[in-house]
């Protein structure tokens, strides 16, 4: 068994290897543009994401101090794992796998090696057996962040979902339902929708880690009751840092009550990543009042929603992200038999596989009026800009839903393996079905320490848009390697749309695309540190 010191050992060898790697590209950027390097610079972002997450589980490990025997064990594999994956291969993908000789790091890797030596060998079989067990008779590694109030706040939002939302989720998402207004209500009567939004507003003024872990328990319920509240971070983050003293003073207030539902309505067709091209137009008529023309699509929670937080073109002469403002764009609330009654806004369902529960669209628009006051602090060509400042805060959420998402995968495994039996004995005493069971347990933990870190991050009022992005990376990673996990636990069973699983399969696939895809990250955090 590993003691303190040879994990030091370990983690200072795995920051010499990302150093290294750094120095290796920059070398090449510097005579490359990094899109003829995009292998080797996303290489290293899971390089970088992976000591990250390393060093979150070594401070997890330390607070700690030793109470909980479990927590040992989830460390040893979890460095086990990440080391002789960044010594033999990285998966940046089902069918990607970053080697060190992508970065010319065969000497560093040997380096590495040797200085892991005592954690990366040894008999990790007995090991995942060990972890499987304990989970089997119940025992989970410290969730505790060491402070009473955030405890009960976990305490008090887990209760929630194990009442009303897992009881429910599959059988809404099946017949692709809203997420009911009542259990909407009883969200916002928890403080869902204002947890971030300053307590003059009539929020809780409370941070991202608190944020996070409010994600991450509804998200264990269902991805979409997680993601409700995604749509008012974003948009209360937006009108707290951009919004002028009357946009503050009347949206905030009705945004943390939850009495305002909105929505983000970015995205537009062929345009994906790529915001600088977006053509959605807005106009001042003789008035004042705006006038919008255009489409969008992939816009979530469109017809229930009552404000939108709009990205358009108001200054058509400026090129690329300059003539992009933001607008605040009220409508009223659509029904099943009227999803947009708005005049000059008409939309269409975007069928999908998973993440229901708010509905997708694709929207038009032909005339559509907002109010004079609608642009976002008053100042055209700033949308762009003010749309960057919320990034971090929606793709650390997205972690936080990607480790509820893979949480609850967990634990659907862990209940067929236990009750499933082959051969006259459950499945969960044969060791293909125990691994997949204690590496699952290990991706939850280093996804949801390296979340917590990045909330810390921004918390503490630093930029982290590198920091966000590895949370999301390795977050939306292990949701869909659990889930994966869990449907082959669940054998045949598992493809049978009855079967909870069948679901969280679907919810799983949508984080490695949304609030940035997976190249998008690592394309920020190889930038950002190169």
């Amino acid at each position: 068994m590993p003691s303190a010191s040879q994990f030091t050992k370990a983690l200072d060898g795995a920051r010499t290897f990302r150093a290294t790697a750094l120095d290796k590209l920059r070398a090449r950027l510097e005579a490359s543009p990094i899109d003829a390097e995009q292998r080797a610079a996303h290489g290293f972002a899971w390089v970088a994401t992976s000591v990250a997450a390393l060093e979150a589980v070594a401070d997890w490990l330390a607070a700690g101090g030793g109470a909980n025997p479990l927590d040992e064990k989830i460390a040893r594999l979890a460095f086990a794992e990440t080391i002789s994956q960044l010594i033999g291969g990285l998966p940046m993908g089902q069918n990607e796998i970053f080697r060190p000789g992508d970065l010319d790091l065969g000497e560093a890797a040997f380096g590495l090696r040797e200085a892991s030596l005592e954690v990366i060998y040894g008999d990790h079989a007995k090991v995942r057996a060990e972890v499987a067990q304990a989970l089997a008779e119940g025992q989970w590694p410290s969730e505790t962040f060491h402070d009473a109030d955030l405890d009960a706040i976990r305490d008090q939002y887990r209760k929630f979902t194990d009442a009303e939302i897992i009881p429910h989720a599959h059988k809404w998402h099946l017949t692709n339902e809203l997420v009911p207004d009542e259990t909407v209500r009883h969200m916002a009567d928890l403080g869902t929708f204002g947890v971030c939004i300053p307590e003059e507003f009539g929020g809780l003024g409370l941070g991202k880690l608190v944020m996070c872990l409010v994600t991450e328990e509804l998200s264990r319920g269902w991805i979409g009751t997680g993601s409700l509240g995604t749509r008012s971070e974003i948009a209360g983050e937006l009108i707290v840092l951009g919004g002028t003293d009357a946009q503050k003073a009347h949206w905030l207030p009705l945004i943390a009550s939850g009495e305002v539902l909105p929505t983000a309505v970015f995205t537009e067709p062929d345009v994906g990543s790529d915001l600088g091209s977006l053509q959605t137009s807005a106009r001042q008529d003789a008035n004042g009042e705006w006038v919008i023309d255009g489409a969008k699509t992939w816009i979530t929670h469109a017809s229930r929603s009552d404000l939108m937080t709009m990205l358009t073109r108001t200054l058509p002469d400026a090129r690329g992200y300059a003539g992009l403002s933001m607008l605040l764009v009220p409508k009223p609330r659509g029904t099943e038999g009227d999803p947009f009654p708005a005049d000059g806004m008409a939309g269409s369902e975007i069928e999908v596989l998973g993440y229901r529960g708010m509905r997708e669209y694709a929207l038009s628009f032909d005339g559509m009026r907002a109010p004079a006051d609608a642009l976002l602090g008053g100042e055209e060509g700033q949308g762009f800009k003010q749309l960057m400042r919320t990034f971090e805060g929606a793709r650390i959420q997205t972690a936080a839903r990607a480790v509820g998402v893979a949480r609850r995968a967990l634990e659907l495994g862990l209940d067929y393996a236990l009750t499933r039996k082959q051969f006259g004995k459950a499945i969960v005493n044969f060791p293909r079905v125990a691994d997949k069971l204690a590496m699952s347990l290990v991706d939850v933990l280093t996804a949801r320490e390296l979340t917590y870190a990045a909330a810390r991050a921004k918390d503490s009022g630093k930029r982290c848009d590198i920091e966000a992005g590895m949370a999301k990376l390795l977050g939306a990673r292990a949701a869909w390697s659990n889930a994966d996990a869990a449907l082959q636990i669940h054998g045949g069973n598992g493809y049978a749309l009855e079967f909870e699983i069948s679901r969280v399969l679907c919810d799983a696939r949508i984080l490695n695309i949304f609030e940035g895809a997976a190249e998008i990250q690592a394309q920020v955090i190889a930038k950002g540190m190169a």
